[in-house]
């Protein structure tokens, strides 16, 4: 691996920013200081920016060349609402507020992918760098998209880029095909008759008939689902009853539903809601099932795929890149981008052992020793994807 001189001479300089992002992190769609400080690095290196998308979100545009073509690489700015355990010098200011998902660092390493690049357009078309507001549950990526995003800044291609703990740093891992799942979220009602606890045969017990439908639903992914299609139901709360003795007239249970394809999202819903209503008629209750979709599956395109495997290749080298890193079932909101545009979404090792615990970890850092790889992976996805000038 070598870093471009250019990148290596900014590694201090990204440091210091981010972990000033890092002392103050903001949630969905505050993201005004962040997203500040960012606009004001794009306008020193004389790129056109763009503010007030999704509220807070940021486009910068860089030209170089005589061509029309043009990509957009995306980072997120986000915090997550999680008190930090850390205690070195740039831990959150912020009680209750914290960079557990390394979104610091993706804004960062975009940052100087735009500084480097503005310094040495060495390609020839359009880079749009996009910084996202709210991908922590906020969907900012859906409404960046909804904002006409796209239309605005037309594209042939979009990247995205995550930090991965567990993976080696100064690796990549890329591969077409779906990365990361479909994240559903479900609340089921089920009414029965409430009464004294002593006497239930006068009753309709709703939470035992919540228990078997508990039970019920992981035959779906046991029974109903296609074994080379990953899924998961778990349920994770359940509501009912105020006393010992007393015997509720409603239960409620709340879960997640995890699925890669659009056919599976549509089978676990289905199936979901004949089983939920069946198992409680069995019992004499009744049920309804609320099932609520939120991001879709980050499905990566192969042609972009390839582009970015060669680019990681090209800054890690080829033994360095990871091919078969496995889909996980975690949720992402790049995915509303690449329903819209062809891209392609990879991870960067944020290293491996204790030192480099697990996103949404209270101990979690991003580690700094990285950010000039994933710069340079950037400048190579761009000389890549557009051509030399």
């Amino acid at each position: 691996m070598k870093i471009d001189t250019d990148i290596a001479a900014r590694h201090e300089s990204l440091k210091s920013f981010r972990r000033d992002i890092h002392r103050h992190p903001e949630t969905a769609f505050e993201e005004v200081r962040t997203a500040a400080a960012v606009a004001a690095r794009l306008e020193a290196c004389g790129m056109e920016v763009h503010t007030g998308i999704a509220e807070t979100g940021i486009v910068g545009v860089l030209r170089s060349g005589d061509s029309n073509r043009a990509i957009a690489l995306r980072a997120d700015m986000d915090a997550l609402n999680l008190t930090e355990h850390n205690s070195f010098d740039h831990c959150s200011s912020i009680p209750g507020k914290m960079h557990g998902c390394g979104h610091d660092g993706h804004t960062t390493m975009l940052l100087g992918a735009a500084e480097h690049l503005a310094a040495n357009p060495a390609f020839n078309g359009t880079v749009y760098f996009i910084f996202q507001p709210a991908e922590e549950g906020g969907g900012g990526g859906r409404v960046m998209v909804e904002e006409g995003l796209f239309e605005r800044f037309p594209v042939e291609g979009v990247y995205g880029m995550h930090n991965m703990p567990g993976l080696a740093a100064g690796s990549i891992a890329v591969s077409p095909g779906p990365v990361m799942a479909a994240a559903d979220v479900f609340t089921i009602t089920i009414t029965g008759v409430g009464g004294h606890a002593a006497f239930p045969h006068r009753t309709v017990d709703p939470v035992f008939a919540a228990g078997e439908i508990i039970v019920a639903l992981q035959t779906i992914v046991a029974r109903n689902t296609d074994p080379l299609s990953s899924a998961v139901i778990s349920v994770t709360m359940m509501q009912a009853g105020e006393a010992s003795n007393i015997i509720p007239e409603t239960a409620a249970l709340t879960g997640s539903a995890r699925s890669f394809t659009d056919e599976t999202r549509d089978l676990l819903e289905t199936t979901m809601r004949r089983i939920v209503e069946g198992v409680a008629a069995a019992h004499g209750a009744t049920a309804t099932l609320d099932y609520a979709r939120g991001y879709p599956a980050t499905v990566n395109h192969a042609a972009e795929s390839e582009i970015a495997a060669r680019a990681a290749a090209a800054a890690v080298g080829a033994s360095n890149v990871a091919h078969d890193f496995p889909p996980m079932m975690g949720a992402e909101d790049f995915s509303y981008m690449l329903r819209e545009r062809p891209g392609c979404y990879v991870f960067i090792g944020n290293g491996e052992g204790e030192a480099h615990p697990m996103c949404h970890s209270p101990d979690y850092d991003f580690n700094d020793d990285i950010l000039p790889i994933g710069v340079s992976y950037w400048a190579r996805l761009v000389e890549e994807a557009l051509g030399a000038a």
